[in-house]
């Protein structure tokens, strides 16, 4: 029996400027995670790849296709996960110009996970004094816990550390209760449609 639900379109946001990228390493496990409790189609997109597109730009219309593609998968995510470096007590100036050009309403109760890297303990707080704040302005569910890691937390290009792997888990544990509601029935093709409406099935 096929499932009457679509994949969710999960959608992770690395604020990170360099390759390899910290950030880009915790959204990809932190998209693995996810993937292992719900169906999922997790797409990452790296910021430090679109700077030169965005860079220039004042306006959405200014951008080349790359960047505007980016901007539409965002704001088609069913859910989002976003991680971004720590740079001077809070996001990236390009992380912040990224979200600027998303539209207002786009991410109105989508099910956003904050996560961020810096090199000491000391600014974990970023989370909730910076990324909560951006992401209600949007009107998102941030989900209850972020995800802090620092660079020690790393090793050879994946995370390490028991308590960032410990967190992160339960991080996506007490999520998933808002992902459940996120899994929206899949759309019905057009054809089944106008056959459904033939018959009374739709309204």
């Amino acid at each position: 029996m096929l499932s009457p639900h679509r994949p969710l379109r999960i959608v992770a946001v690395s604020g990170g400027l360099q390759r390899p990228s910290r950030a880009a390493t915790l959204c990809e496990h932190l998209l693995d995670l996810i993937g292992e409790h719900v169906p999922s189609e997790p797409h990452l997109v790296e910021l430090g790849e679109l700077a030169p597109q965005l860079a220039g730009a004042l306006w959405r219309s200014q951008l080349p296709a790359a960047a505007e593609q980016a901007l539409a998968t965002v704001e088609r995510a069913d859910v989002l996960v976003v991680a971004t470096p720590v740079y001077r007590g809070s996001y990236t100036g390009l992380f912040k110009h990224f979200f600027d050009f998303i539209h207002q309403d786009a991410l109105v109760d989508t099910p956003t996970l904050l996560a961020a890297t810096g090199g000491s303990e000391r600014h974990a707080l970023m989370i909730d004094h910076q990324l909560r704040p951006l992401f209600s302005f949007f009107q998102a569910r941030t989900l209850p816990l972020g995800v802090y890691a620092t660079d020690k937390d790393f090793s050879d290009g994946r995370v390490h550390d028991e308590a960032l792997l410990q967190r992160a888990r339960l991080a996506v544990q007490r999520a998933l209760p808002l992902l459940t509601l996120s899994h929206r029935p899949a759309p019905v093709p057009a054809e089944t449609a106008d056959a459904l409406q033939v018959t009374g099935t739709l309204p």
